[in-house]
């Protein structure tokens, strides 16, 4: 990474420290049976250093026993944690990656599972005691300072606290500012080893689903919101479908190619920052060696050590703060697991727990939760009645604000256990979507006679949201009714007036039940269709004001029309924006026009529909008007 020429720096730091260059036979002598060595975090790993380490070992065998190799996260080859070193090294892992989770789950390596912020601690307060810090840096600059480049999370703290510290000086880590620097005098041995950094991308494993999870979680993200971005495929994938932000920050753990690509192109500036303003602020990076150049001195970005960048009370300082993390499994009452698949260790509490507690501390602060709906090939569901047996609550009830999934948004703060689990099943995989509702039954979760309509007459149409700007300029969102929406629309129903409820059922509505709530939230989106006109604030709050629905006949090929607007906003505009959207998506069913019922009196509801244009047609009895409105064919002129 460094553009001058490395080995005139290192020979003129021979010259100046001769004491901390040395044979590796030498230098590792003086690592002693049962000491605890600690290995740099993820792509900071010391490739070269650890592998030195591992073929001294092979070649005196009889030197060390019994040591405990401590790391955050283990990204690069973990020799030490093979079956052969057993009496030599026993790994002990702060996060559980791919080159451990099997010797963890063997029982070959040990998994201290700990919030982030809280691992520096362990460290100074003697509770896990240091001896041996192998670590990898920059050069040093004229002034005798290195940095730790893209791994000093806990990798400071380690320093700090071994009486050993070994160093593999690498021209290819890059000189990051903030908290990582080290002094050479800090520093027992070095020992120089230029090699590429090891390089990170998460993989996706379906595209598609990802895309639709990334297109649903932007509408969560406003301009000027500060971002944390978990670690996982899912979280990393969503961050192109936020190109049309503006001055979002960043305030995270991991620094990924995603967030690197949005500053690059100025989405990310962190001008709206409430704290660290105009700096992006990690405590590690994983990525591309493209990313790795982009960091390399580049004073938009700061790397803190991780009791700073994860400590929630840090977190909670920078207003709209959105922490956006993924999950294994989640239960019907909101309980996640992001650590563990049943009783298999997985990866780790890691910083999911600081990051979303500390967002929610947060003025105006919201997490969020990302999930694909289901696993191994759509065969099992992520969304689970309760969490598997053996799992860790690495969430509690209380740390969610909204789940995403590629079936849509679910927001379950402040919600009960019965709305909880309409949500969540209202998100899952469609072909799971039964088996929830009867499991949820079950426990007791929802009502025992809730309707469900199975398989795709079920299935939620997302396609069919869309805005509309009514005469008076209001902006509503109009959108199909959907399983969970009961409590908006029992809302909606207590706000329209006695008159307004008569003019729409033509009867008078004592109370309206459960029962028949039901009717207008589970729907046959092939027979019938209910669209709701909704005021929004974000997407945590929405407010019922109109409802428009269609039932089909098949014997007329029309539908029998209906709608009602609250008392409060009627008169603008809502009522006709219902019916126009309500033709506009029977005549792409195919259908020839519709028929209503519409009292004597109700002057407002004619009017409406006389104003579309219709081919109309009024029979009068008893007080009713029924009309029967067939669409023009507009290429005939009709």
């Amino acid at each position: 990474m460094d553009s001058s020429n490395p080995h005139q720096k290192l020979e003129e730091l021979k010259q100046a420290y001769p004491d901390k260059f040395a044979s590796e036979n030498r230098i590792f002598k003086h690592i002693r049976r049962g000491d605890r060595i600690f290995i740099s975090t993820g792509c900071g790993h010391p490739q070269y250093l650890v592998l030195a380490l591992v073929n001294y070992l092979t070649s005196h065998p009889g030197e060390l026993f019994d040591a405990e190799v401590f790391q955050m996260w283990s990204l690069g080859m973990a020799p030490y944690a093979h079956p052969k070193f057993k009496h030599h090294f026993r790994h002990n892992s702060f996060f559980i990656g791919d080159t451990t989770r099997e010797a963890v789950n063997q029982g070959l390596a040990d998994y201290t599972p700990i919030f982030l912020s809280q691992t520096p601690n362990l460290f100074y307060r003697k509770l896990v005691p240091i001896e041996v810090a192998l670590i990898q840096t920059s050069l040093p600059d004229e002034h005798g300072y290195m940095s730790l480049g893209v791994s000093v999370d806990i990798t400071k703290a380690a320093i700090e606290n071994a009486p050993l510290v070994i160093a593999q000086v690498n021209a290819a880590m890059p000189r990051v500012h903030g908290d990582g620097f080290i002094h050479i005098e800090d520093v027992d041995y070095l020992i120089p080893y230029d090699e590429p950094l090891l390089e990170y991308s998460a993989e996706v494993d379906d595209e598609e689903v990802v895309a639709q999870i990334g297109k649903y979680t932007s509408r969560l993200i406003q301009d000027g919101d500060t971002l944390q971005i978990g670690y996982g495929s899912t979280p990393n994938a969503i961050l192109p479908y936020l190109k049309d932000k503006k001055h979002l920050g960043v305030h995270t753990e991991l620094l990924t190619d995603g967030l690197v690509d949005l500053m690059r192109i100025d989405v990310i500036d962190n001008s709206q920052k409430t704290a660290n303003r105009g700096r992006t602020v990690a405590t590690f990076c994983m990525g591309s060696q493209a990313t790795y150049q982009y960091i390399h001195d580049n004073p938009a970005i700061e790397f803190r050590t991780a009791d700073y960048t994860n400590n929630p009370l840090v977190i909670a300082r920078h207003d709209h703060m959105v922490a956006i993390n993924s999950a294994l499994e989640i239960d019907l009452t909101g309980q996640v697991t992001a650590e563990t698949i049943g009783r298999t260790f997985f990866r780790g509490i890691g910083g999911h727990a600081d990051f979303m507690r500390g967002a929610i501390l947060a003025r105006y602060g919201k997490t969020i939760i990302t999930v694909p709906s289901t696993a191994q090939g759509d065969t099992i569901s992520r969304i689970v009645p309760f969490l598997s047996e053996g799992a860790g609550v690495t969430l509690n009830r209380g740390d969610i604000h909204y789940v995403v999934t590629e079936y849509g948004i679910a927001y379950l703060h402040g919600k009960s256990l019965r709305e909880r689990a309409m949500e969540l099943i209202a998100i899952a995989h469609p072909k799971f979507r039964p088996w929830l509702i009867e499991e949820a039954k079950k426990r007791n979760l929802i009502y025992q006679d809730q309707a469900f309509i199975p398989g795709e007459k079920g299935e939620y149409p997302a396609e069919l949201e869309t805005y509309r700007t009514t005469k008076t300029g209001l902006e509503i969102f109009l959108r199909p009714a959907k399983i969970s929406d009961e409590p908006l629309l029992k809302e909606f129903f207590y706000t329209c007036s006695d008159e307004s409820l008569y003019r729409r059922f033509m009867s008078m509505q004592k109370g309206v039940s459960h029962e028949r709530l039901q009717k207008f939230a589970v729907v046959d989106y092939t027979q019938n269709m209910n669209i709701l006109a909704v005021l929004k604030d974000g997407e945590e709050k929405e407010e019922v004001v109109g409802l428009g629905q269609y039932t089909i006949d098949e014997t007329t090929h029309t539908a029998d029309i209906a709608f009602a607007v609250c008392d409060e906003y009627q008169g603008q505009g809502i009522g006709s924006e219902l019916i126009k959207y309500l033709t506009r998506l029977a005549k792409k069913q195919g259908l020839l026009g519709f028929t209503a019922d519409v009292l004597f009196d109700n002057v407002s509801m004619l009017r409406v529909f006389e104003k579309q244009g219709f081919e109309m047609k009024k029979q009068f009895d008893s007080g009713v008007y029924r009309l029967t409105m067939m669409f023009r064919d507009t290429k005939n002129g009709r």
